[in-house]
């Protein structure tokens, strides 16, 4: 059986200062697709301070604000989840994880355990950053690089971003019209790593570069992670269920 991780994002995951809810279904039915296809899945979401300006709408951007609308909106964002999942009669859970579980191989440990035993059980782990105490991934990266250590400690085969950026291109598809799908990513240049962020909406805190860091991590360690489109999902589903490459790019280290 393979494992993977999927992480989707916020823009994905959010539509005029609201969660999105045709979307998180669309996603809930590829992920349930997934598992009757033989993999085992985690996810990875964004989206908790999203869900908590739904109800109080504070300014996003100070970090203490944001902190508190994470608070207020994970547990509703895992309510949402909850019942997009039991339409299709599978129970899906929350798992909070700080920076620093990754630090140490105790900490690692013991949540690989919790994530191993919910997958034995047919759950659907949901992990997010526990935003209300670690500032990082509100400042940073929107759980890119979270579900990229997701993907390497967890012994997952494959990362999949769910993003509003459907692919890597040569040059910026947004400026130019001549800019190329790069299909498949072997490697990538410092320059590439080191470029300014740039993400594309009000509670999206990443951007192509922190998707980059994921892959180069990920590659570094033998592993591979696949960046499609989150608002179509037929390229995901064409290539991990069909196991045709047709739109998005594969980033895999040299054999």
């Amino acid at each position: 059986m393979s494992r993977i991780v999927i992480k989707v994002g916020s823009h994905v995951l959010t539509e005029s200062g609201m969660i999105a809810r045709r979307r998180m279904l669309a996603l809930v039915e590829l992920i349930t697709l997934l598992k009757t296809e033989g993999y085992e899945v985690i996810l990875v979401s964004s989206g908790a301070v999203a869900a908590g300006y739904t109800k109080l709408p504070l300014d996003r951007k100070s970090v203490p604000n944001r902190q508190a609308l994470a608070a207020i909106g994970q547990p509703l964002l895992l309510k949402m989840y909850q019942e997009k999942f039991e339409i299709f009669d599978l129970l899906c859970s929350q798992v909070l994880l700080s920076a620093d579980v990754f630090e140490s191989p105790k900490p690692i440990a013991h949540a690989k355990v919790a994530i191993d035993t919910l997958l034995s059980h047919d759950v659907v782990p949901i992990i997010n950053e526990n935003d209300t105490v670690s500032i990082d991934e509100l400042v940073f990266g929107d759980n890119d690089r979270l579900s990229a250590h997701v993907a390497h400690y967890f012994d997952a085969d494959l990362l999949v971003i769910l993003s509003d950026i459907d692919a890597f291109y040569d040059k910026d598809p947004n400026r130019y019209e001549d800019a190329k799908r790069r299909k498949v990513v072997n490697h990538l240049e410092e320059d590439e790593l080191k470029a300014e962020h740039s993400p594309n909406n009000e509670f999206a805190t990443g951007g192509i570069v922190t998707k980059l860091q994921s892959a180069d991590f990920l590659m570094k360690h033998h592993r591979e992670m696949f960046l499609a489109s989150g608002f179509d999902l037929g390229d995901v589903k064409s290539f991990l269920i069909d196991k045709v490459h047709l739109g998005g790019t594969l980033f895999t280290p040299k054999r």
